[in-house]
Order: structure tokens, then sequence, then C-alpha cells
């Protein structure tokens, strides 16, 4: 069983930054695949970024701009959000299995999501 806590989300204007954390429990951290999906209103969860042992995908849209990182020994995953756009606005989701997909229905253990908000 794995439990996922999210935080650093909040208000931000357009063109600044945000670092989204997702702390994990377990002694088995180092051996899940992580990855963030977001859901804005209306809309479809969807892939944001996912990293795992063998490396590291973000979604095409937001390459460039988002940066995925982990430390094991804190059992913490990590979202870099820079040049915010008021279309990154959603609720912003950590997710855990074993084998990462950018599949929202592939991931088992979920957090409870943090908001985020980009003003214009």
């Amino acid at each position: 069983q794995v439990q996922l806590v999210e935080s650093g989300g909040g208000l931000v204007q357009a063109g600044g930054s945000l670092r989204l954390s997702c702390a994990a429990s377990g002694r088995t951290f180092s051996t899940y695949a992580m990855a963030w999906f977001r859901q804005a209103p209306g809309k479809e969860r969807e892939f944001v970024a996912g990293i795992s042992r063998n490396g590291n995908i973000v979604s095409d849209s937001m390459k460039g701009r988002f940066t995925i990182s982990r430390d094991n020994a804190k059992n913490t995953v990590y979202l870099q959000m820079n040049s915010l756009k008021p279309e990154d606005t959603a609720v912003y989701s950590c997710a855990a299995d074993r084998r990462m997909s950018t599949d929202r229905n592939e991931y088992h253990y979920w957090g409870q999501g943090t908001q985020v908000t980009v003003s214009s």
C-alpha cells in the first residue's frame, strides 16, 4: 500500500513558477514509477510527466516548461513548473504504480490532488 500526499499548489501569475511535491509512504518508494496528472474543470485527467528507474517522460505540451524529479531518500517526487500559463490551471495529482504509463487507468495509487491556479 502506498499513500501519497501532494503539496505546493497555489495561485500564481502567468509566467511564474511553482514546485509541487508528492510525499509517499512506504519503504519501497524507489521501486515505484511515479507520475503527475492534472484535471481542469470540465476536462479529462491528463498525463503531465512520469519518472521511473528507466528515465522520465514529460508531455509534449509541457516539455521545456515542466520538469519531474524524485528524491528516493525523502520518498518524494517533484514537479517543477515554469513559465506557467492560465491554461495550466488544474488540480494536479500524483500517482504511483510498479510500471510507468501515460494512461491514468494504469495507476493504482493516487494522492488527493493540489490546486494550481494561474492568473492572466
